[in-house]
């Protein structure tokens, strides 16, 4: 991993950024702090970074109305900060397009391990993997390389998170994936997701796909069980 990469920390808990700054800075990677979600989306315009971690309740501009600005002009990578209990928040977030989210108080070396996951998932879709293919299941093209998903010709804007879940899942239509099977290969065998956030992820993945194509259906639940690509 290059110690180049660059992480946003977007709290208005001063002694979250200090401590977690610290610990970001002692892994390697650089570190910009903002107070409020106002001053972060001004930051981000003049510095750009490799991903951003935003709590969800800060004074001027929430994390909510801060991801929301943000996904209009870009995909940099998410990671929430959200309080205990907090779960209409934390599904709300991932809806609005967050690739994690992590509870406080949190471990900071979960908080590491979770960013290092996510940039980890970011490089799978770099152009520099040359092994990457274009994928196309029927009217789903999705190119690795230029981390591109289109239905029917129209682009489909996914996170990375949301981009790796319909590769799992379109790799072989048909057959059913578990969330923990989904879990694995979004986040890796080694991470802690609750199921719910899958969930999530696959209801704004429809959402998506439906804004351009109303008939969209080709993400099936099987309760109990798991989802799974209709075969085409």
């Amino acid at each position: 991993m290059s110690l180049a990469e660059t992480i946003a920390l977007v709290d208005d808990d001063r002694n979250i950024l200090t401590s977690v700054s610290m610990a970001l800075e002692a892994e390697g990677f650089q570190v910009v702090t903002y107070a409020d979600g106002a001053e972060a989306l001004n930051g981000f315009t003049r510095q750009p970074v490799d991903l951003a971690i935003l709590d969800i309740k800060m004074p001027r501009m929430d994390g909510l109305e801060l991801i929301s600005r943000l996904r209009q002009v870009s995909d940099v990578p998410v990671i929430f900060l959200t309080s205990k209990d907090d779960e209409l928040d934390e599904v709300l977030g991932l809806r609005m397009g967050a690739d994690d989210y992590i509870t406080k108080p949190f471990s900071q070396r979960l908080l590491i391990e979770r960013i290092r996951a996510v940039l980890r998932r970011r490089a799978a879709a770099s152009p520099d993997q040359a092994d990457n293919e274009v994928m196309r299941r029927g009217e789903l093209v999705l190119d690795e390389t230029r981390h591109l998903c289109t239905w029917r010709g129209a682009e489909v804007n996914l996170t990375v998170t949301e981009f790796l879940l319909v590769q799992a899942l379109a790799r072989r239509p048909g057959h059913v994936k578990s969330r923990d099977q989904l879990i694995d290969a979004a986040y890796g065998e080694h991470i802690y997701v609750d199921d719910r956030t899958i969930d999530s992820h696959i209801k704004r993945l429809r959402k998506k796909f439906k804004d351009v194509d109303d008939e969209f259906a080709h993400i099936e639940t099987l309760y109990g069980v798991g989802y799974r690509y209709r075969s085409v």
